[in-house]
């Protein structure tokens, strides 16, 4: 068992990354936003350290973070006159979950780079394609 201060650590870190990611979908007027990705990444946390005391298989629990995630996001993706919306928000929201994965194993840098990863893409590949980007023609 972790002490309760390493616990109050990791959980304050998952929420700090993925406060981030949050915020980034907030300020794009995402319908997932600060509040559901801080809480997805704490919550990914904290069953991450539950599941460390399971000695025999701590893996089982974040196997079934991952699927639930995965469901959550299938739900987020909707389709509307033969486009897809969504897809962006919900690999966002599995991101935050391995973020809080990571945290709440104590792999702190690999959170952290992670985080900084999936900032650079949400900030700087907006919905403009590459190709509209580097105007790029066939």
């Amino acid at each position: 068992m972790l002490p309760w201060t390493e616990i109050l650590l990791r959980l304050f870190v998952a929420a700090l990354l993925t406060s981030m990611i949050g915020l980034e979908r907030e300020f794009k007027h995402k319908p997932v936003g600060f509040r559901t990705n801080m809480l997805v990444g704490m919550g990914s946390a904290l069953f991450m350290i539950i599941s460390l005391s399971f000695v025999d298989s701590p893996e089982r629990i974040a196997t079934g973070v991952v699927s639930g995630i995965g469901f959550l996001g299938a739900g987020l993706i909707i389709q509307s006159q033969g486009e897809l919306h969504g897809i962006t928000t919900a690999a966002s929201i599995w991101m935050v979950a391995a973020i809080g994965l990571a945290t709440g194993m104590g792999y702190y840098s690999a959170a952290v780079i992670a985080t900084i990863l999936a900032l650079v893409v949400l900030l700087i590949f907006g919905k403009q394609t590459l190709r509209e980007k580097f105007k790029l023609d066939n």
